[in-house]
C-alpha cells in the first residue's frame, strides 16, 4: 500500500480526533473559572456533544456517501431528519434515568429572581429543541462540506493521475517514433559507406552501437544526464561525418561542465538529424552549425544550417515527422517552461530551443 496514503489517512484520524478533544475539554476549561461549578451544567455538554458526534459519523460514513452522493437527496434529507429527531429522544430519555430536574439549584433560584425583579420575559421552553436543531444541522452541514472537499481533493489527484498517464504514453510513443526514423537513416549512411570505404564503415558500426546502446538503456528512463546526451550527440555527429565532405562547414559547440543536469533523453537529436539530412551538399558550399550553453538552469540550444532550392519544397514533408514530435514532446515535458522557435530564411534554415529546468533537474 501508498505509505503517502497511510500517512494522509493517519493525519486525517488525528485531525479528527484533535478537533473532538477540543470539544470536550473546553467545557471543563471554562468551568475551571466558576467558583460555582454546577456539574448537572457539564454533563448536559457532554450528553449533547457525544450526541453531535453520533450524528457526525453516520452522515460522515453513511447517509452522504450511500444516499446524497448517489443522487438519493429526498432519501438523504428524510433519514437526516429522522436521525435528528431519534438522537433527541434519546436525548431526552437519558436526562430521564440519569439527570433529574433540579429546581432549586443556586444558579435556576438566582435567575427566576433577576428575571421577575427585572421583568424579563421567559425564554420560550422550547428554546432549546430550537437550539438542538440548529446544531444538528450545523453539524450535518460541516459533516456535507467536509466530505465534499475530501471527494473534490480525490477527483483532482485522479485528474492528474490520469494527465500524468496519458502523458507518459504520449511521450513513449513518440519517443518510439524518433527511433525508427533515426535508425532509418542511419543505416542508409552505413549502406552508402560499405562500398566507398570499409574502414569506415567498420566505424560508422562502432558508431551506430554506442548509439543503440544509449538508446536501449538511457532512453527506457524518463530522465538522463546531459553528459550522456552530449556524447551521445557527440557519436552521432562523428556517425554523420563519415558521409560529408571536407568542404562542409561544421562547427559543434558542447558544454564541458553538465554532469548535473538531468533531463528527459533525445530532445536535440532531431534537430542535428534533420541538419545532416537537408545541409549538406556535395555540390555546393554548405554548412551546420550547433551550439548547446548551459547558464544556471537554462539550457540554449542552436542548430543553423544551409538548404538549397531542390530541397526546399520538400524539407517541410520530409523533416515533419522528427520535427513535430520535438514539439509535442516539449509541449508536454515543459509546458510553458520552454521556447522553441524554427525559421527559415535566406536559404538557412535555424532553431532556437531555451528550456527552464526545474529547480531540482539543475544542480
Amino acid at each position: 500500500m501508498n505509505i503517502g496514503l497511510l500517512s494522509r489517512k493517519k493525519l486525517v484520524i488525528i485531525l479528527h480526533i484533535l478537533a473532538w478533544m477540543v470539544v470536550f475539554v473546553l467545557p471543563v476549561y471554562l468551568m475551571g473559572f466558576n467558583t460555582r461549578r454546577d456539574p448537572f451544567f457539564l454533563i448536559t455538554v457532554y450528553i449533547f456533544a457525544v450526541a453531535y458526534v453520533f450524528l457526525f459519523y453516520i452522515s460522515y460514513f453513511i447517509l452522504i456517501p450511500f444516499l446524497y452522493f448517489r443522487n438519493r437527496r429526498k432519501s438523504f434529507l428524510l433519514v437526516l431528519l429522522s436521525l435528528i429527531a431519534g438522537i433527541y429522544l434519546l436525548i431526552q430519555l437519558t436526562f430521564t434515568y440519569f439527570r433529574p430536574e433540579q429546581p432549586n439549584r443556586p444558579f435556576n433560584v438566582a435567575m427566576d429572581k433577576l428575571m421577575k425583579e427585572y421583568n424579563v420575559p421567559e425564554p420560550p421552553r422550547r428554546m432549546h429543541v430550537y437550539n438542538y436543531i440548529f446544531t444538528s444541522f450545523l453539524v450535518s452541514g460541516l459533516s456535507l462540506g467536509l466530505r465534499y472537499s475530501e471527494k473534490y481533493i480525490q477527483n483532482e489527484k485522479r485528474r492528474k493521475e490520469l494527465e500524468q498517464e496519458h502523458m507518459n504514453s504520449e511521450l513513449a510513443m513518440l519517443k518510439n517514433q524518433v527511433s525508427p526514423h533515426f535508425f532509418f537513416n542511419t543505416l542508409n549512411n552505413i549502406y552508402s559507406l560499405i562500398e566507398l570505404s570499409k574502414d569506415d564503415a567498420q566505424k560508422a558500426v562502432l558508431k551506430l552501437s554506442k548509439l543503440m546502446r544509449y538508446l536501449l538503456y538511457e532512453s527506457e528512463h524518463s530522465e538522463t544526464f546531459l553528459s550522456h546526451e552530449v556524447d551521445f550527440m557527440k557519436n552521432y555527429i562523428d556517425l554523420m561525418k563519415l558521409r560529408v565532405n571536407e568542404s562542409v562547414d561544421l562547427k559543434v559547440f558542447f558544454p564541458d561542465e553538465a554532469k548535473n543536469i538531468v533531463l528527459p533523453p533525445l530532445l536535440f537529436v532531431s534537430f542535428i538529424e534533420n541538419a545532416f539530412k537537408h545541409g549538406v551538399s556535395n555540390r555546393e558550399p554548405s554548412f551546420i552549425h550547433i551550439d548547446m550553453s548551459c547558464k544556471g538552469d537554462t539550457i540554449h540550444f542552436t542548430c543553423r544550417n544551409s538548404i538549397f532550392r531542390q530541397k526546399q519544397e520538400k524539407i517541410e514533408n520530409a523533416s515533419g515527422i522528427g520535427l513535430e514530435n520535438i514539439r509535442k514532446r516539449l509541449a508536454l515535458l515543459f509546458h510553458e517552461q520552454h521556447k522553441l522557435s524554427i525559421s527559415e530564411k535566406d536559404h538557412i534554415f535555424e532553431v532556437v530551443l531555451d528550456i527552464k529546468l526545474p529547480a531540482t533537474k539543475a544542480i
